[in-house]
């Protein structure tokens, strides 16, 4: 399916929400403040990582009285090699060295269970993609406000994990734009504490990834505003808004005459005119009305094979680095 949520038996997608019907119009609704333990079970996320050794037959000969000769199969273990599958369906999920590290879907989960009860966040969705090879939850911190008037930002904190070997267990604030539904990583201005990442040759410590954050939300949350108010008070003309977008390709490997490709142009329109919240004061002719331009063709307007893709560069791959490179030549005017 193009949204890529898992289907369990029955139909049942593993996700569960809280508020608007996510887009695709699938899981669990939940009310607000519902425990962790709910959390787990209307997200399908109530099953365990298991492991075992790789086996692998090997094909014998014993003669037959009959017809001479017999293929028995002989299966061998190969302990170096493992194979993780779910608890509950006995599904395969990877092939991994017997050195991986497994982050459970519940340890997802749990991660939040005290920044819920201590610190205000409120858990929104939470769900498994690709048959449970990857997973996530996603909390709002409950610190939202306006770059400039009319134009709200809200903030949360992801944490995603995977047992595919594409992914490295990451936590990391971020941001959605109310108006058109855009993210952008947040971060504090000059400092790297936006994003943690868990390789799975290590051990996944959630006390130590908290501590490597700071739980210092309302930090990042206030160093990211200043940040975006600053660039609502730098005006763009059209000469200055077109070097800057094809400076942002060109950073980004793109080849050839940059100002002619289909990217360049839609940008531009989105920033002059189309874009969603384009026209707001404040929004139109500034760095703020480009760096939502840009993030809004990223996140909706970049072609990507199905949704789930495009939720993973948004977050991970190429939609990110163009998010953050926008940002660094916004720094430079």
């Amino acid at each position: 399916m193009a949204h890529e949520l898992t289907i369990a038996a029955g139909g049942i997608a593993e996700m569960a929400y809280v508020g608007e019907t996510p887009w695709h119009g699938l899981g669990q609704l939940l009310v607000p403040g519902a425990s962790i333990e709910d959390w787990r079970l209307a997200a399908g996320m109530n099953w365990e990582i298991l492991r075992s050794p790789v086996q692998f037959g090997i094909e014998r000969t014993s003669p037959d009285t009959g017809s001479g000769i017999v293929v028995v199969p002989h299966l061998k273990s190969w302990t170096q090699q493992e194979v993780l599958y779910r608890s509950d369906t006995e599904a395969p999920l990877n092939v991994v060295s017997n050195q991986y590290s497994i982050v459970q879907p519940a340890q997802v989960l749990e991660f939040f269970r005290d920044l819920v009860a201590e610190h205000g966040f409120e858990l929104e969705t939470a769900g498994t993609l690709k048959g449970g090879k990857r997973f996530w939850a996603l909390a709002r911190t409950n610190l939202d406000g306006e770059v400039v008037d009319g134009d709200t930002v809200r903030t949360y904190l992801l944490l995603v994990s995977s047992c595919d070997s594409g992914l490295a267990t990451t936590a990391m604030f971020t941001s959605v734009r109310v108006v058109c539904n855009n993210t952008l990583q947040m971060s504090l201005y000059g400092a790297s504490a936006k994003r943690v990442s868990v390789r799975h040759n290590t051990e996944f410590n959630p006390n130590s990834v908290k501590l490597q954050l700071g739980l210092n939300a309302d930090e990042v949350y206030g160093g990211f505003m200043s940040r975006m108010r600053m660039f609502a008070n730098k005006s763009l003309d059209g000469a200055l808004a077109e070097e800057i977008v094809e400076n942002m390709f060109a950073n980004l490997g793109r080849k050839g005459d940059i100002r002619e490709s289909k990217g360049f142009g839609k940008v531009l329109e989105l920033f002059t005119s189309t874009g969603k919240g384009s026209q707001i004061d404040g929004v139109a002719g500034t760095g703020w009305g480009l760096i939502n331009a840009v993030t809004e063709y990223a996140d909706f307007h970049v072609r990507a094979r199905n949704q789930e893709f495009r939720l993973d560069s948004s977050w991970f791959g190429a939609g990110r680095a163009m998010k953050e490179t926008i940002l660094e030549l916004m720094e430079e005017v």
